[in-house]
Order: structure tokens, then C-alpha cells, then sequence
């Protein structure tokens, strides 16, 4: 492996870049930029620690990331990662974070000098991107990356050669196990300039459009100028006069963007190709291949494909439910000795707060951590190994019916672990109106954050028994909640597709990644960082939450309080009631008058026609700051009036009666809840992500206002059915 710099290449001769970059200090500014499924995020961790979202897919990263790395003791970088992109002529939002980067030198963030990430195994294309990067005049360093991809496929690189015909440092790497990243960092430590040579040159007629163009954006290069005269009208940090400058000017020189662009690729890659002759060699393995592509005829196969991923995620349901009982009733048992033991022990209303307000609530959640984890591990496998690539693959024609395409899949898989990064992942679809529908739908898609009211509600009111000797039935049962909100995805898209209209043209090209064994360490920092955001995410909202619903329900307006107890005990003196009995209902009268009675009942008159009570409306508001929240706040709420021997929620909810005596979670209520929660909008942060995403209030208020009517109509309609 060499050890490059620049000032000693000895390249062949080609035209200079106006003006060579300047050197770099003891803090420089980096960028990783590559194809999609390039490793650009697993350099990021090897080179900053941080633990990004790794996946063996395209879109992975939707949104530049950023970190510090040390390349050496006194050499300090900002290290910031890009989404994947193929070319710098951006199609679509999150490539434009590419360019919006690129463009603009007088950023704050603009980079010192870029690292293009590229797969060794399938160089030839990776070039085109790396030959645009130089040729915009950056100091550029190339990582060589899944040198073992390359030698499984039979591909060998000459790497002295290929630095003396690129120009630039070329460091050949392994980024998933770190080989090659210290000799990545002691290149990116030194003093680099910018590559001399050029790879393509605009066409001479051409000339007088890019010299107005660099005279009037005081730019350092012809190639840049011409990305202007490309994009010019969608730079957004150029003002609204300088936009109108470049389409007068296009338009008065009849510029052909798709003309121009194509040339230029056919250019890049006869460079490309001379490059390939001289420091590529190719043995053909064609057992490996041939291995490859039997596996992608079963997984990929227009009926088997769709049976095996609908096997998936059948035993994905079955293992939420099995595998995770055990550790769940565990932890439910835990927190419910701990409050016994606090409440045995001890007296007085900051007690009452710790064991009925803020215990009840957590306890509420905490119990579901091993699903969540369970949930994310089968997510982080099926990502490893490349399998969801396929499955992105086989649902793109399935999603054109309903008025979306195969990188919609990608949001709504992710959409079953949270709406937020799903929704941002609907930055790699580029036709306007297939991204509007997937943004639009993705909440339907049951996230994590429902699996807590899911699973509670499910084991009232489903038995926990086998059908056909092996499935759990409520397994099934929560496969089924799943299955609901995607066919309501499915059926909202092709509502919408109906309703917009646009002569849009979409289209989809997706690669396969290599089939991977999946990295355990990636899968285990997957889970762990993912039930750390379920809990600590969560678990601030839901102490704030249970603190505030426990003294709304603990004290009232007035003597309301005082007033109902006297009333409750005269009626148990005179009906001679137990004192166990006395005391629950003395409980029970006092939290109807406390100020969250009130407010319930004040409430309980819109949701009535659905079956609920006052308490069920208070779960339901507090719900929409995060879905977790609904079963923290039964469990709280029913504290506050429950029997003390009461203390998992699964014993406060079955417990709870109605007015006339009977339980208030029947089958008809629960399966009204159910259906509620499947289509009505998630959270207040799914509707912050949609608002920024579609920059404006139109598409959120239409989300919220339709979510939440098909949540009424549908939970009424159970509710009336069933009862």
C-alpha cells in the first residue's frame, strides 16, 4: 500500500484545474461521498466512533451526518457523511444535499477535501462519480473499498497504477473491519492540493455561456460553472435574481441539460474505460456467481419470493409475541414487587407520586423493551445480509398499482420501526407525486411505539393458545394489527393517486447489494441504540406525563374530593360494605371529581359513540406526545383508584369495570382501541418531520384530519359490530 501525495504524482499529462485547493490545518472539513451501498457510513464509524445507521441496502443515509475524528494527535477533523448518490446532477432531495454542499465555497461547511468511497468490486461505475468530484477542483483522497468483494469476484487492481493515472492518493480498504482506515488517516492528515488532472472538459461551444456564468458567480472552474448553468434555477442558497439570472441565460444559449449531460457521461466513461484497461484485471468465478444468482431466483421469484417474505414476517409476529413473554413478565413482575415493596415500607403522597404516578408509567413501557429489541434485531438482519434490497426489488410492481413505487418500500418497512426516519428516507424517491403518497401513508404503517398498546390489549382480550399445533394466536393477532395498517397504506395511496394528478414520469432502478453474512456487532449496536432512543425518548415524556396525570388525578377543583368521600363512606356505613370494598370505592369517587376526572368528562361525550370511558380519552390525548404513553397512562390512571394486590398492568387493566359492573376492556372495546391506534396518527413528531419535509402546513393538516376520521369511523365501526 502506498503512502500518496499529491505533489509527487506523476500523472499523465492533462489539462490543469485553474486553481489548486489550499493546504490543510490542524482542523480540517471532510466529506464521504460514494454510490449508494458504497460503505461511506461504516467509514464514518471507523473513522469517528459514532454508531450510524449501517445497512446493506441503497438509502441508508438520507441527511449529511457529521462527526470528529483524530486523525492524528494534533490533527483534528470534521468528518461529514452524505446520502449515496450515483453523479452529481442530483434527481432527487437527498442527492441535492450533495450539491447543495458542493456548490456553494463560501459555506461554512464546505470541505477541505472529499473522500470518494468506491466498491472495488464494481469499479468501472463507482469512477463516474469520482471523476466529477476532482474535476469541480477539490483536493480529493480515493477509498478502495471492499477489496474482498473485488478478490471473491475474481477482480484484481493495480493500485500504484491506478494513483499514477487518477492523480490522486488511492487507499485500498476494508471499511466493515477497518482494514485500510489508518493508512486512510495518515493520507487525510497530510498537506493535500487538488488534483491536476481534469477528466472532461465542456465543449467549445459552450465557452461564452460558462465564462458569463463564472464572471458572474466569481467561480474557480469551467466544470463548475456548468453544474450552475445544469441546476441553476434549484440552487437554494443562491438568491431569487441570481436564479433568474441562469434560466434568462440558458435559455437565451438554448442550453440542453439531458443533451449536455449525456455527452458528458459517454466522455467520462471513454477515460474510464482506458483507466479500467490499464490497472483492472477480471477473473471470472463463476461458481460465486452462479451461487448468487440461484439464491436471487428463489428469494426474487414472482410467487415463491412473496411467500417467503410473508414467511418472514410471520415468524418476526410470532417471535414478538413467544420469545418475548418470558423477559416481558419478568420485568412487569419486577416493577410490580418494587412498588409493593416501596408502598409496604413506606407512606405519605411523595411515595404515592413515585409508585403510582411515575412507576406505573415506566413500568408501562419498559416491560415491551424486549419485543422492541427483538423487532429491531430481525430489521438490522434482513438489512445485513441484503435480503431487504430484494424485497424492495419484488414490491415495486405491487406498489405501481396503488400509485407508488419500489423505493416506497423502503419507507414503510421502516415505517414499522419509526414514522420519523421513514418519512426522511422518502428523500431517494424522485417523482414529486410517488413521494407524496409514501410520506402521506408511511404513519399508517404500524411503528414500534404501538407494539406496548398492541400487545396489552391483545393479551385482554385473545387467548394465549397454539393454532395448528404451532402459531400463537396472538401472534397472529398482532400480525394481523400490521397487516391492517399496510393494506390501509395501500388503499390511502391509491385513493391519492387518483385524486393528484401530474404528468410525472417515475421510474426505478435498484441494485443489489451482495448477499452478506450479517456483522453481529452491527446488529447488537443497532439494538442497543434503538431501545436506548425507546426508553430514554419515551421515558421523558412518559415521566413528565405520569407526574402531571398523577396530581390531576390525586387532587380536584374545591372540596369535590372531600365532598364524594364523605358521600362514598356514608354509603358504605349504611350498606354495611367490606372496608376493602369502602376504600377502592372512596378511591374510585375521588379520582372522577379530581381535575383529570373533569377534564375527562368534559371530553367523554366525543368519544362515547366509540365505547370509551373518561379515562380511555384522557390515554388517548396524552398518547398523541408518543403511542408508548397510552398504556403508561392506564397504568397510572387505574393506580390512582386500583386495588393495591393490583399492581402489573395487565391486573389494573382486567380489573377495571364500568358503571354497571362489567369488565371495561371486552373484546368489542379492545378491537375498537386496536383499530384506533392502527390508523390514527402517531405522534406530534411525525407530524414536526411531515411539516418539514413538505415545507408547508397543507400536507400535515391533511394527514392529521384524514388519519384521524378514518380512526373514528373505523374504531365506531368495530365497536358497534362486536358489542
Amino acid at each position: 500500500m502506498s503512502v500518496f501525495t499529491a505533489a509527487s504524482t506523476a500523472a499523465a499529462p492533462l489539462p490543469l484545474v485553474d486553481q489548486p485547493g489550499p493546504g490543510l490545518p490542524d482542523f480540517s472539513r471532510l466529506a464521504l461521498i460514494g454510490n449508494p451501498n458504497s460503505g461511506k457510513s461504516s467509514l464514518f464509524n471507523q473513522l469517528t466512533g459514532l454508531n450510524q445507521k449501517v445497512g446493506n441496502f441503497p438509502g441508508v443515509t438520507v441527511d449529511r451526518k457529521t462527526g470528529v475524528s483524530w486523525l492524528t494527535p494534533q490533527h483534528r477533523a470534521e468528518i461529514i457523511d452524505l446520502p449515496g448518490t450515483y453523479s452529481l446532477y442530483p434527481k432527487s432531495l437527498d442527492e441535492k444535499v450533495i450539491t447543495d454542499l458542493l456548490y456553494d465555497r463560501t459555506s461554512a461547511q464546505y470541505p477541505d477535501f472529499v473522500v470518494v468511497t468506491v466498491d472495488a468490486s464494481n469499479l468501472r461505475r463507482n469512477l463516474l462519480l469520482f471523476t466529477q468530484v476532482v474535476d469541480l477542483g477539490l483536493p480529493v483522497i480515493l477509498a478502495l473499498n471492499m477489496m474482498d468483494v473485488a478478490a471473491q469476484h475474481g477482480v484484481h487492481l493495480d493500485v500504484p497504477a491506478l494513483e499514477r493515472a487518477l492523480g490522486v492518493p488511492v487507499i485500498p480498504m476494508n471499511a466493515r473491519k477497518g482494514v485500510g482506515v489508518a493508512a486512510l488517516k495518515i493520507v487525510m492528515a497530510q498537506e493535500l492540493a487538488a488534483p491536476r488532472s481534469r477528466f472532461y472538459t465542456p465543449e467549445a461551444d459552450l465557452a461564452p455561456l460558462v465564462a458569463q456564468i463564472r464572471a458572474r458567480f466569481d467561480l474557480h472552474n469551467d466544470y463548475l460553472a456548468l453544474h450552475y448553468a445544469h441546476q441553476g434555477a434549484h440552487i437554494k442558497f443562491l438568491p431569487a435574481e441570481d436564479r433568474a439570472f441562469l434560466q434568462e441565460l440558458t435559455a437565451r444559449y438554448d442550453f440542453q441539460p439531458t443533451a449536455r449531460q449525456a455527452q458528458e457521461t459517454i466522455a467520462r466513461y471513454a477515460r474510464i474505460n482506458a483507466i479500467m484497461l490499464d490497472c483492472v484485471s477480471v477473473t471470472r468465478t463463476e461458481q460465486n456467481e452462479s451461487y448468487s444468482n440461484k439464491l436471487d431466483k428463489v428469494l426474487t421469484h414472482k410467487v415463491w419470493g412473496y411467500g417467503i417474505f410473508f414467511a418472514v414476517l410471520l415468524l418476526l409476529f410470532q417471535a414478538i409475541f413467544a420469545w418475548a413473554q418470558y423477559p416481558m413478565d419478568l420485568i412487569d413482575r419486577g416493577i410490580a414487587g418494587l412498588s409493593g415493596l416501596i408502598q409496604d415500607r413506606f407512606d405519605g403522597p411523595l411515595v404515592n407520586l413515585v409508585t403510582e404516578g411515575i412507576l406505573a408509567g415506566l413500568g408501562g413501557v419498559l416491560m415491551f423493551v424486549p419485543q422492541i429489541a427483538l423487532l429491531f434485531a430481525f430489521i438490522a438482519v434482513l438489512e445485513e445480509t441484503g435480503y431487504m434490497a430484494r424485497v424492495t426489488f419484488m414490491m415495486d410492481k405491487i406498489m405501481r398499482k396503488f400509485g407508488l413505487n419500489g423505493k416506497s418500500v423502503v419507507p414503510l418497512i421502516s415505517g414499522v420501526a419509526c414514522a420519523v426516519p421513514a418519512i426522511m428516507s422518502a428523500r431517494t424517491i424522485e417523482n414529486w407525486k410517488d413521494r407524496i403518497i409514501t410520506i402521506f401513508v408511511t404513519p399508517l404503517m404500524s411503528c414500534s411505539a404501538r407494539i406496548p398498546v398492541y400487545t396489552v390489549l391483545i393479551a385482554l382480550v385473545v387467548p394465549d393458545q397454539k393454532v395448528l399445533g404451532f402459531f400463537n394466536l396472538q401472534g397472529l393477532a398482532l400480525m394481523g394489527m400490521y397487516l391492517l395498517g399496510l393494506g390501509a397504506a395501500l388503499l390511502s395511496a391509491l385513493l391519492m393517486k387518483v385524486l393528484l394528478k401530474t404528468k410525472e414520469r417515475s421510474y426505478f432502478i435498484m441494485e443489489f447489494p451482495v448477499y452478506k453474512w450479517p456483522r453481529w456487532k452491527n446488529v447488537g449496536i443497532t439494538i442497543v441504540e434503538k431501545v436506548k432512543t425507546f426508553l430514554f425518548q419515551a421515558g421523558k415524556v412518559i415521566v413528565a406525563v405520569s407526574i402531571i396525570l398523577w396530581v390531576l388525578a390525586s387532587y380536584g377543583p374545591g372540596q369535590a374530593q372531600q365532598r364524594a368521600e364523605t358521600r362514598v363512606r356514608a354509603q358504605a356505613a349504611q350498606q354495611q360494605w367490606a372496608p376493602a370494598e369502602t376504600e377502592t370505592r372512596v378511591a374510585s369517587a375521588k379520582l372522577q371529581e379530581s381535575y383529570a376526572g373533569v377534564f375527562g368528562r368534559t371530553l367523554e361525550p366525543a368519544i362515547r359513540p366509540l365505547g370509551y370511558d373518561w379515562k380511555i380519552g384522557i390515554a388517548l390525548l396524552t398518547s398523541f406526545a408518543a403511542r408508548e404513553v397510552f398504556v403508561g397512562t392506564m397504568s397510572t390512571i387505574y393506580s390512582v383508584g386500583q386495588d393495591a394486590d393490583m399492581r402489573t398492568v395487565q391486573q389494573k387493566l382486567a380489573a377495571e369495570k364500568d358503571v354497571n359492573g362489567e369488565p371495561v376492556f371486552t373484546a368489542a372495546r379492545s378491537f375498537s382501541l386496536l383499530v384506533f391506534y392502527a390508523f390514527a396518527m402517531q405522534c406530534m413528531s411525525t407530524l414536526a418531520v411531515v411539516y418539514r419535509e413538505t415545507k408547508g402546513l397543507k400536507w400535515p393538516l391533511l394527514q392529521l384530519l384524514y388519519m384521524t376520521g378514518l380512526a373514528y369511523a373505523a374504531a365506531y365501526a368495530v365497536y358497534h359490530l362486536l358489542r
